[in-house]
């Protein structure tokens, strides 16, 4: 390998990092927006979103460009097609961040109504995930990959739960409709989050092992 193309891979992973920081704040943003109700910061989410897209394309350019210059093979390969993944994957994550955030900016002009859901739980077990998702990738830690694909069952249950109580909420107060299937939504967009943490740890096991997990049972 040369050291140019060791600088190159150093680099891309550098900006991976960069990119999860980035969009880690991002949905710690989300989060507090929808704990606080807070339309200015939801609209503080929304507008910079355009810095996650054009981080996410000069990532994604990086890696074509090593991949036409240096035709890497075996785990060099692997790395980079992990990284791309992941490099949508945050992208995505980021969008879902907006989503809530849109949400938000709905909720936060109407009278709040309590329902016998924590969202704030379900917010903290998506970061967590989404966390350990990304120290697994600095620390190429097997385990703790591992770790988030089996988290993952508790989000889709969380998101089933709040099902559950927005439907007996819309029985209780069919005139809230609207308010309570925004608050169904923010569920659904945590939930989406945990998914994409889950394909993060999925690619880390695939590049640390090269065998690809996704569609498994763990």
């Amino acid at each position: 390998m040369t050291i140019h193309f060791q600088r190159e891979l150093e680099k891309i992973k550098k900006m991976t990092l960069s990119l999860g920081a980035m969009v880690e704040e991002r949905v710690r943003m989300a989060t507090k927006a929808m704990e606080l109700r807070d339309a200015n910061l939801a609209e503080k989410i929304i507008k910079s979103d355009y810095e996650i897209d054009e981080f996410e394309v000069e990532l994604e350019e990086e890696c074509l460009k090593i991949l036409a210059l240096h035709q890497p093979v075996a785990v060099d390969l692997r790395f980079i097609v992990a990284v791309i993944k992941i490099n949508n994957d945050l992208e995505r994550v980021a969008d879902e961040a907006v989503n809530i955030a849109e949400r938000v900016q709905i909720i936060a002009k109407r009278e709040r109504l309590d329902i016998p859901f924590n969202h704030s739980l379900m917010a903290e077990k998506s970061e967590y995930m989404l966390k350990k998702s990304l120290d697994a990738l600095v620390n190429m830690d097997l385990d703790v990959a591992w770790r988030v694909c089996t988290l993952d069952d508790d989000v889709d249950n969380m998101l089933n739960e709040a099902y559950d109580v927005v439907k007996h909420a819309i029985g209780k107060h069919p005139d809230r409709v609207s308010y309570l299937i925004n608050l169904l939504l923010i569920s659904r967009h945590l939930e989406r989050i945990a998914d994409h943490a889950t394909n993060i740890a999925e690619e880390v096991i695939y590049l640390i092992e090269g065998e690809i997990i996704r569609h498994r049972d763990y």
